[in-house]
């Protein structure tokens, strides 16, 4: 074989992995949008049940056409808090049952399929036509998922195309066969070869799709065929672990517990290699790929019953891979942001993370929250120094407000450029208008206390009556902001007539101090720099509310 031949094979190759993989983009990206939203909800409802996480992410990772997309959804869920570590554990056992799905596509559908004057491939991307052009909006995701089933068997095609024939390049046989021709280091060489190039790719199925053509063309043999699906499931769980490292310590616990089970697997089913080697060949003696096809699901299934009764164990395990670390100050604001509950990844799961971009959001409250609460503070300090740090507090919060601000709109903006369900991108939009608001309370938070500061510094003194009317405007804001913080819980129960009114009693408490402040001015009660800064702290903090409504309004878009 001349190095010419080797370029034409690796060029055409590539080429066809490539179509592969978008196609497999395709696929789970459309399943994603139309039922993106139902996935949440049910992931979001995991109780520590093994029995209902195993199926549910049997099903999910069926429905979404992507083990690593669940894995991924799965960590961050719990790095939100959404699901606990049990229940993630046992949703990524299902997921590696519901993976499965694909290799019985690939061999039922896309092994030997493109020949004949009408090829499935082509059937379906005739029937796409009629979603993709529809007018209903539901509708354009299902049109998306066929085409993209369509071009997965196209891939499959070209991938089956560009595999070399033995007979023109008999040194290449020759060379696999030489490869495995040691026994069980040959065993262990191509689970190796399985991680190394799963992890590579960034797709079990387009390995499993490789690993298939291969037998289908004789170029690997039944043992050596499984050696690679078994390396293949530890290489798949490269994905999670990527998405994990911008997670907290319970999202990388999810991670790890997924790399845990499937090595552990792997370890069992060397023990009982053979048997299971001639159980899946008893079934199909004479047709490899279905026999590698069967073994992936007996692999995964096995190990699921298997592990299912230890998982206590495993979370045991991971606990010591993943210490925990201490956690800040309480009250204290962290003196960086990134993103806590948002898993970034390889995989495109942009729909499927808008809920935890809504947890990311909930503590984005809590931080305004917590800087509104420093605001009293400020009026009862009993000295410059207790004053001053104080200040440099919620200067340090309104900080720490910008960074949220754009690190979510960033993420935010990416998710919304995508290829997003109607929903989705309208979600988005709500999202965005959400954050600007929260972010301007932050920014009338720091006026507020700026004012305080300037009053203090040109020695500005407030009776009682005027330090009793801002407590009460303060009292009347902090409960709007409190409502706030809870609709933000569940949009879906958003309770807007409590946001409504909490910012009309801030309203009419704003209009009443106004009056009797311009009545107070006339009377001559209290001079210009008094009266300056209690109509600027009141009028403040009547902004602030304004924006707080904002955040409930838009949670309705």
């Amino acid at each position: 074989m001349s190095i010419h031949d080797i370029i034409l094979i690796i060029i055409n190759f590539a080429g066809a992995l490539a179509v592969f993989l978008f196609a497999m983009k395709e696929m789970s990206e459309g399943l994603q949008k139309a039922a993106g939203s139902r996935m949440r909800a049910i992931l979001g409802k995991i109780t520590n049940n093994p029995l209902s996480g195993i199926l549910t992410g049997t099903a999910v990772t069926a429905v979404i056409q992507s083990s690593s997309a669940t894995t991924v959804m799965v960590v961050s869920f719990v790095n939100a808090g959404l699901l606990s570590l049990s229940g993630a554990v046992a949703v990524i056992m299902g997921a590696n049952i519901g993976t499965t799905a694909t290799a019985w596509i690939i061999s039922l559908l896309g092994l030997g399929g493109g020949t004949g004057q009408l090829s499935l491939s082509m059937l379906l991307a005739a029937v796409s036509l009629f979603f993709i052009f529809t007018k209903r909006a539901s509708l354009k995701p299902v049109g998306q998922t066929v085409i993209g089933l369509a071009l997965l068997l196209v891939g499959m095609d070209l991938l089956q195309a560009a595999m070399p024939d033995l007979q023109q390049y008999p040194a290449l046989l020759e060379g696999i066969a030489s490869l495995s021709g040691y026994g069980w280091w040959s065993i262990l060489l191509f689970i190796l070869i399985g991680t190394v190039l799963t992890c590579v790719v960034q797709s079990s199925s387009a390995m499993m799709a490789i690993t298939l053509l291969m037998c289908y063309n004789g170029l690997l043999g039944t043992e050596m065929a499984i050696a690679l699906v078994m390396g293949q499931n530890i290489g798949t769980t490269i994905t999670a672990n990527i998405a994990a490292a911008v997670a907290n310590t319970a999202g990388k616990k999810a991670a790890r517990a997924h790399l845990v089970f499937n090595v552990v697997g792997v370890v069992v089913t060397l023990v009982l290699f053979r048997p299971i080697t001639n159980l899946v060949l008893s079934v199909f003696p004479n047709d490899v790929p279905m026999a590698i096809t069967l073994f992936h699901t007996v692999f995964n299934v096995g190990n699921t019953l298997l592990l299912v009764w230890f998982i206590p164990q495993i979370i045991w395990l991971v606990d010591r891979m993943v210490p925990e670390h201490k956690e800040a100050s309480r009250g204290d604001a962290p003196e960086e942001y990134h993103l806590s509950y948002i898993s970034r990844g390889p995989v495109s799961t942009a729909e499927l993370n808008l809920q935890s971009a809504k947890r990311e959001i909930q503590l984005f409250s809590k931080q305004v929250l917590r800087m509104y609460a420093l605001l009293p503070e400020l009026r009862t300090a009993r000295n410059e120094k207790d004053f001053d740090a104080v200040m440099r507090r919620i200067e340090k919060y309104e900080q720490l407000t910008d960074r949220m601000e754009m690190e979510l709109t960033r993420f935010l903006t990416q998710a919304g450029g995508g290829d997003l369900s109607a929903h989705g991108s309208q979600r988005v939009s709500s999202m965005l208008r959400i954050i600007d608001n929260l972010e301007s309370i932050g920014d009338s938070i720091l006026q507020i206390a700026l004012t305080r500061k300037n009053k203090r510094k040109d020695a500005v003194h407030f009776d009682d009556h005027l330090n009793a009317n801002l407590q009460q405007m303060s009292l009347l804001v902090e409960n709007a902001l409190m409502v706030m913080d809870a609709n933000l819980v569940d949009y879906d129960r958003a309770d807007l007539d409590a946001a409504n009114d909490a910012e009309q009693k801030v309203n009419a408490c704003r209009d009443r101090l106004r009056d009797e402040h311009l009545e107070a001015i006339k009377k001559g009660r209290y001079n210009y720099a008094i009266g300056t800064a209690y109509s600027s702290l009141y009028s403040q903090y009547e902004k602030l509310a304004d924006y707080v409504i904002n955040v409930s309004e838009a949670i309705n878009l």
